[in-house]
């Protein structure tokens, strides 16, 4: 039973304005498994001021100082890894494997990639006489989502260091444990007091206050479209810059020419990867027609053989799903599948039938979708995947791109040029070809409502940095 009841503010550990409780439950096994204090007004406006009153002298830090920073960061990190990966296993359900090699994994990841941007990162241009300046933008507002929890902390933590900046974080109050670990690390090594400041609470509460705070000069936020959007409305009176990673309804086409073994198994592997628990996964298959007798039954053979049960046994690929809301409207989503009519290839409603508690989901494919149906329209995130038949190229593209999202998209083929030309017609941030890999140093975001601004890289930097032009910088040569 974790007791992690006080907050990270001014490189102290504090007790709340006013005491509030809130308990955390496994989703494994439904039991409360720690508890955590729930911010006010009060506690964000300690914790601002702490960042408000540290940004100047970080602001004025050296390059070499926020490298050997970061580098401080990594060397703890890797001493408190599986910590943090046990910690997330408990919170949020990820097997094992997932929780160390590519939950808790992410975040050294973030920051090494960050060191390395940093290094040569053009803080300073000169154009002529003009001088073009990047600077801290000063006290930023990061809210972070449950679904990879490390990962989106140290995706905005790690570039706003490196860009000199101060901030406050709140990560989601449903998996709170790891970000606490994190502020434990960032203490250890080093992190000047009030840089870094951390508030468990809610979105309404917390999440409300920091991003209406007139003194919060940046928010950048990953979660839900809906959320975001109130993000953006308590930020646009203080004319802050919002950066958003929200939703997504990403589509997966498999060309008629592509390896369909190795397509089809990859996308269902893709789309069941943390419990159907990311805004990227590839939830909606576009396949020909005349393949979709194959695709159907490659995609039902893999579906079997997916393992669901606790994170903590070896050979699991899928545990539960976050919480009792999560799992509730993902049956609600694939009961409303059922009602219109598409087919239900494996899984349905209900836990699988070995296991009586958790927030577990059947591993769910629906075939023969059309895309108006609501498991096509809707974000599910969860462990269901639609597969969508179509006619030609251009009907892929076009129901690719019908959607209110744009996070990612993929595209098999074995045709480079083939796969490039339908790549490029998608209305994404992303593209995969043939199952190509994230890459930590390009940038991760996306179009439409699934948000705006990148993070990631070099890119990642930018959201945390105001440009300056001076004019006169250079003196004029002689004619």
């Amino acid at each position: 039973m974790r007791e992690m009841l006080q907050f990270y503010i001014d490189g102290q550990w504090v007790d709340p304005v006013i005491p509030s409780t809130l308990d955390v439950i496994n989703p494994a096994t439904e039991e409360v498994c720690g508890r955590i204090s729930m911010g006010s007004e009060a506690d964000v406006d300690k914790a601002v001021q702490a960042a408000v009153a540290a940004s100047a002298g970080f602001a004025a830090s050296s390059r070499q100082e926020r490298l050997d920073l970061l580098q401080s960061i990594l060397d703890v990190f890797a001493k408190r890894h599986d910590e943090v990966a046990e910690a997330i296993m408990e919170e949020m359900g990820a097997p094992w494997k997932l929780a160390k090699f590519a939950q808790a994994a992410s975040g050294p990841q973030h920051i090494g990639a960050a060191l390395k941007v940093l290094r040569d990162f053009p803080f300073e241009e000169i154009h002529g006489t003009t001088a073009v300046v990047k600077e801290a933008i000063g006290p930023c507002a990061l809210i972070t989502p449950w679904n990879w929890p490390i990962n989106q902390i140290a995706v905005k933590v790690a570039p706003a260091l490196a860009a000199g900046c101060t901030m406050v974080l709140k990560p989601s109050e449903i998996a709170p444990f790891d970000a606490i670990l994190f502020a434990e690390i960032l203490h250890e090594a080093g992190v000047p007091a009030g840089v870094f400041n951390l508030i468990n609470g809610d979105g309404p509460t917390v999440g409300a206050s920091m991003s209406s705070h007139p003194d919060i000069a940046m928010v950048s936020f990953t979660g839900s479209t809906r959320a975001g959007v109130a993000v953006a409305q308590n930020a646009a009176p203080g004319v802050k810059r919002v950066s958003q990673e929200l939703g997504g309804k990403s589509a997966n086409i498999i060309l008629d020419d592509a390896d369909f073994e190795r397509a089809v198994n990859g996308g269902v592997s893709a789309c069941f990867e943390n419990t159907g628990q990311s805004c990227n996964a590839p939830t909606r298959m576009l396949v020909p027609r005349s393949r979709l007798d194959d695709v159907n039954r490659i995609a039902a053979a893999r579906a079997a053989g997916v393992v669901v049960g606790d994170p903590r046994e070896k050979g699991v690929h899928m545990g539960p799903v976050v919480s009792a809301v999560q799992w509730q409207k993902i049956q609600d989503l694939i009961q409303a599948g059922i009602d219109e009519g598409a087919t239900l290839l494996s899984g349905g409603t209900g836990r699988p039938d070995h296991l009586e508690r958790g927030y577990y989901v059947k591993p769910t494919i629906f075939t023969d979708v059309s895309n108006d149906m609501t498991v096509a329209r809707e974000e599910i995130f969860g462990p269901v995947l639609c597969i969508i038949p179509y006619d030609d190229e251009a009907e892929a593209i076009r129901i690719a791109n019908d959607t209110p999202y744009g996070l990612s998209g993929y595209v098999s083929s074995s045709n480079l040029d083939w796969a490039r030309k339908v790549a490029a017609q998608l209305r994404t941030g992303m593209v995969h070809i043939n199952g190509a890999s994230l890459d930590a140093f390009a940038p991760f975001g996306g179009f439409k409502h699934s948000g705006n601004g990148r993070e990631w890289g070099a890119h990642g930097f930018d959201e945390f940095l105001e440009v300056k032009s001076v004019f006169g910088f250079e003196a004029k040569k002689a004619s």
